[in-house]
């Protein structure tokens, strides 16, 4: 929790000739990226923090509103500031409407996906975070116990691939992740409600799952590089089907 007393809060001091504002802003996420706030603790008022940078309370107050707009901090009228658990949640609002957009930001993203999560299973099968490991084998189960359910499996596909980012014990690389939920979460729902999805098909896609996570497991970097490949291949002969159930247009 903050201390009371009057000592600075913020270690960061503002530097020119950045907008007084965004300096402000740029020394506040740095205390909450640091951990000197941590998730849920009260910031200073706008007038102390006017006072710590030698800024007006307008200064301050925008500096405030442009953290809340981005994530950090959660904002309420009447009540004090607060940090935010830092998540990938304002990034995946955007991927969400760009993948939403069109067909072809679609298949972009899923690119983005492939080329991304190549480098997080090497690193996961490196590193195997105990946490990261643990939720890719609860998800694992979970997506053979809901063969069949479009919903419920995309939601276990989901918690695997950020169980493979935790397992980096890299934070950016989890708020990454957590930030394209958006964009598997769209792939995932069409290729799962295709018309020509079968049993056996979605028995292929958690074997696939399977065999990366015993890679990670038993931390195999290379042989976790092939997997995620050979995922993406697969997933990549779906988008076609989706491309040509849409009729292959940018929609």
């Amino acid at each position: 929790m903050i201390d009371s007393t009057d000592k600075p809060v913020f270690s960061a001091k503002l530097s020119a000739p950045q907008r007084l504002a965004d300096a402000v802003s740029e020394a506040i996420a740095t205390a909450l990226f640091d951990g000197s706030i941590a998730p849920g603790d009260p910031l200073p008022s706008e007038g102390e923090i006017a006072k710590e940078f030698g800024v007006s309370k307008p200064v301050a107050r925008e500096a405030l509103r442009h953290l809340s707009g981005i994530g950090l901090i959660q904002t309420q009228q009447g009540k004090v500031a607060r940090a935010k658990v830092l998540t990938g949640e304002p990034l995946d609002r955007i991927y969400g409407y760009a993948v939403r957009s069109s067909l072809t930001r679609l298949r972009e993203a899923n690119e983005m996906r492939r080329l991304v999560e190549a480098g997080i299973a090497r690193l996961a099968a490196e590193r195997r975070d105990q946490k990261g490991i643990a939720a890719m084998q609860r998800a694992v189960q979970d997506m053979h116990d809901t063969l069949g359910q479009p919903d419920k499996f995309t939601e276990a596909d989901i918690a695997f691939h950020l169980g493979m980012a935790i397992a980096t014990g890299n934070t950016m690389i989890r708020m990454q992740v957590e930030g394209m939920q958006s964009v598997q979460r769209e792939v995932s729902e069409l290729f799962s409600k295709r018309a020509s999805r079968t049993l056996d098909d979605w028995r292929a896609t958690v074997l696939r799952h399977e065999d990366l996570f015993h890679a990670i497991r038993d931390g195999d970097p290379e042989r976790a590089g092939r997997m995620i490949v050979k995922h993406y291949e697969a997933a990549d002969i779906a988008s076609l089907e989706v491309a040509g159930d849409m009729g292959g247009a940018d929609v």
